[in-house]
């Protein structure tokens, strides 16, 4: 038996960040891994999922060229080596967290993790075989989740595929079905499009990216329009069926219809990873195949705690994000090592789509400030009016800002446009300082950068703006 102070169950985002802290603060520390370190993230989503898309984004610059005065002769793609591609730079995030754990002394223990009745943990390896049984004096699950899907259908990767599948297959599709239109719908549907994949995007809602403000959502529903993708909202997915090599999805609501495509993504969100965790032994409490937290991520079982898409702190959920899990990660370590971390904001939390154009947003949107009895001060500056966009070719899109009237406190910010992944860290630390839209209009920016058009918001909404 090994004996640590802070064992941690998973290696995603949160488990490998908390491991990392809870090193730097002194803990003996363990990490339990059954797959690869790094977890979904560095391994199947967040990672690779940005190098496919930038091998997008250059294909759709190709298309381009001569807008920019350039020629290319025999231009292509070689859609097996961007798959190839985008697995390397997986496989090099998955050595630096390897480099990471070693660095921090953190021992690394390859296996299956459980809970026993008296709260040790027993790893198995893939055969079943109990490898090693470890006590901690606090052991964190960060076993993240996976990608849920309809009733009566299952994930072959082939025809039915969920994110993971997507990013595998070696060939491109000439049709594909996409059922979901958050961010990894919407990104899949800029990936494959750019490829000459004929893409239909299924929502339930009334909006594609339902999370987001319904002016940015609609910025890019437009824009994937001109690209020829279709786009049902307000619409119910019925059945899914594979039919030989093709796959028949049914549609009710707006439209009654029925379509044949090669392929169907089900991008429906997630559902945490609580099974075979033995978690039934200690009594740890659930709610809809999450582990339910306080603010310090405890469970209701002392010495256990839980954090990242795994973990629930209220009925109401939170944004299934890497940086979230990260961010719960150091908080958790250091509210146990007894430091004074305050509770994390989670009306704080950056929110990011990395199709072109990019979203990005912090806060409330429009309707939900409304919703919350605010008065408000909306600017909204178009990036087709800032020199930078004009300049590189990349005007579609715009800064939205809501205010609070009375304070004048940033209530929300939402950007839709090139590199708004970028931009948004500004106005999510000019939220976490209670900054108001004086201090963005007193705040010098650069010029000329696509930053300014957060500038000239501001102005818009107190009837400052210079440029529009």
């Amino acid at each position: 038996m090994q004996e640590f102070d802070v064992t941690v169950i998973g290696s995603g985002p949160g488990g490998y960040t908390a491991a990392i802290r809870a090193a730097q603060l002194g803990f003996k520390t363990a990490i339990v891994e059954r797959d690869k370190l790094g977890g979904v993230c560095l391994n199947w989503g967040c990672i690779p999922t940005k190098a496919l898309l930038k091998s997008a984004e250059i294909m759709n610059k190709l298309k381009h060229l001569g807008d920019y005065g350039l020629k290319v002769d025999g231009s292509g793609f070689d859609f097996p080596k961007i798959i190839q591609r985008s697995r390397k730079v997986a496989e090099a995030s998955e050595k630096g967290v390897q480099f990471l754990m070693k660095k921090n002394k953190i021992t690394i223990i390859n296996g299956t993790g459980s809970f026993k009745k008296d709260k040790t943990i027993s790893v198995k390896d893939k055969d079943g075989k109990e490898i090693e049984i470890i006590k901690s004096k606090h052991t964190i699950v960060a076993t993240g989740a996976r990608a849920r899907t309809l009733p009566g259908i299952k994930f072959d990767e082939k025809r039915i595929l969920s994110s993971t599948g997507a990013m595998l297959t070696q060939e491109v599709p000439a049709k594909l079905t996409i059922v979901g239109s958050g961010a990894i719908g919407m990104e899949f549907a800029y990936f494959y499009n750019a490829f000459g994949t004929d893409v239909t995007v299924i929502e339930m809602l009334p909006q594609i990216l339902p999370v987001e403000d319904k002016e940015i959502s609609d910025v890019v529903a437009r824009e994937f329009k001109k690209s020829g993708m279709k786009i049902h909202t307000e619409t119910k997915t019925e059945s899914v069926e594979v039919k030989g090599n093709k796959v028949i999805t049914k549609i009710s609501g707006k439209t009654n219809d029925s379509f044949e495509s090669d392929a169907v993504l089900l991008a429906i969100g997630i559902t945490g990873n609580t099974e075979n965790l033995g978690l039934e032994n200690l009594g740890v409490e659930l709610f809809k195949n999450a582990i339910k937290v306080d603010t310090n991520y405890k469970t209701n079982v002392d010495g256990i705690y839980a954090i990242g898409d795994v973990a629930l702190i209220n009925e109401k959920g939170k944004p299934w994000l890497a940086h979230v899990a990260s961010a719960e990660a150091i908080n958790c370590i250091e509210k146990i090592k007894g430091h004074a971390a305050g509770d994390i904001d989670y009306n704080n939390i950056p929110g990011c789509t990395y199709c072109q154009p990019q979203v990005a947003s912090v806060g409330m949107t429009e309707e939900k400030a409304k919703a919350a009895g605010y008065k408000l001060k909306i600017g909204k500056f178009p990036f087709s009016a800032n020199g930078k966009s004009r300049a590189a070719g990349e005007t579609a899109g715009m800064v939205k800002l809501i205010f609070d009237e009375e304070y004048g406190e940033l209530l929300g910010g939402h950007i839709v446009g090139a590199e708004a992944t970028e931009l948004i860290s500004e106005l999510v630390m000019l939220k976490s300082l209670e900054g108001t839209g004086e201090s963005i209009i007193k705040t010098i920016h650069a010029h000329p950068t696509l930053s300014e058009s957060i500038l000239e918001a501001a102005g818009v909404a107190y009837g400052e703006a210079i440029n529009i």
